[in-house]
């Protein structure tokens, strides 16, 4: 069955951007084009070409900046125990996120560390300002603001460095998603594993070496790998917000859908992605429902976005309370100009069909029961 919806346009803004892929070293590169067969399609050669000659300038940016820095951050500690924002794309993590780091308690990784991770020590105050028309002024899929300095996953970074991820599948749209074992990492190898965690703990130290506050860390995968962060980070603090699981679908597919188009090295043809969207929330929630016990008490918190939307500064003294995350008042006078700044966004808004209702209704049940949605919402 393939179901589909029909979002709003989003306003005009400055849309052009380079290509995610950009930001990877060549040996990422590489093993990315040699996985998928170097199957590149001919509109997007030139891409390609870009890329490749990119990466290498990244590399041996990367060397000088490991003979400046490598010693320093391998000897630093990260002090404060991350705070995970756990949810499904499209749940409001990235709206949590952009509250969370108003507190100036907190840091996170920008769009700058997670697009060039190979070299931000070195580079990123001078180049975020230099090429600051690289990026859109606004998210394709959202219209949410986009720029160097905001606050973005984590996930991307793992990707420029080189490590799997089910995000690669965004570079080769027509091919079968790729590593989909490492939305949970459950079956990844041991080798693998070891590998995957050094990798992202050596990032983490790296934006811990830059500004070694509280990190507020928002990736869509890491819902699924609560028993791994654990074990790296046992007095991690984690936040889960849910929405609506008709309005996630739908907005699900727009997401990978506006990826695909803006980021991919084919022209996309969205065969088989209902069923996409479909399989990796199931197997999302399935691994959180089974994990997220493990969490030691204090450290968990859960909320709505539709909540967090009508009432944000109660939700937010709310959270801080629930994971002691200090004062609340003295995070409330940022938080509160950020609420005020953005009151009049939009969001996109769907069509939902009869049958898409029914298919999301019949797949995702169990879910929109358990997190107190209507099940019959039409």
């Amino acid at each position: 069955m393939s179901v589909s919806a029909s979002p709003e346009k989003p306003k005009k803004g400055r849309e052009w951007a380079p290509r995610i892929w950009e930001g990877c070293n060549f040996p990422a590169w590489i093993r990315l084009l040699a996985r998928n067969r170097f199957a590149v399609e001919p509109p997007y050669w030139y891409i390609a070409i870009i890329i490749t000659f990119v990466s290498l300038t990244h590399s041996l940016i990367r060397f000088f900046e490991e003979v400046l820095y490598r010693h320093r951050v391998r000897k630093t500690p990260i002090r404060h125990s991350p705070l995970f924002i756990l949810g499904h794309w499209r749940s409001g993590t990235t709206l949590l996120h952009e509250l969370l780091i108003q507190d100036e308690r907190h840091s996170y990784p920008t769009t700058y560390q997670c697009l060039e991770p190979n070299h931000f020590l070195l580079t990123e105050e001078i180049f975020s300002r230099l090429f600051w028309f690289l990026l859109p002024g606004r998210r394709p899929m959202d219209n949410m603001a986009a720029g160097w300095r905001r606050p973005q996953e984590d996930e991307f970074g793992l990707c420029m460095l080189g490590q799997p991820s089910p995000y690669l599948s965004i570079a080769f749209p027509n091919h079968p998603p790729a590593f989909s074992e490492y939305l949970d990492l459950e079956a990844v190898p041991r080798r693998a594993l070891e590998k995957w965690k050094r990798t992202f703990f050596g990032f983490l130290q790296r934006i811990t070496f830059k500004n070694p506050k509280r990190l507020v860390l928002k990736s869509p995968p890491h819902t699924a790998r609560i028993p791994v962060l654990l074990e790296m980070f046992p007095d991690a603090k984690f936040v889960h917000i849910v929405r609506d699981p008709y309005v996630v679908f739908v907005s699900t597919v727009n997401l990978w859908k506006s990826m695909y188009k803006k980021h991919g090295l084919q022209t996309p043809r969205s065969a088989g992605l209902d069923e996409h969207v479909f399989r990796m929330f199931t197997r999302m929630y399935e691994k959180f429902e089974a994990s997220r016990r493990r969490i030691p008490a204090g450290n968990y918190y859960e909320l709505k976005y539709e909540d967090l939307v009508r009432d944000p500064m109660a939700e937010m003294q709310k959270l801080y309370e629930a994971l002691d995350l200090g004062d609340f008042a003295a995070a409330r006078p940022r938080i509160q100009a950020y609420v005020d700044q953005t009151k009049g966004y939009e969001t996109n808004k769907y069509e939902l069909s009869d049958q898409l209702k029914a298919e999301v209704r019949r797949r995702w049940g169990d879910w929109i029961w358990r997190y107190g949605y209507d099940v019959g919402a039409t």
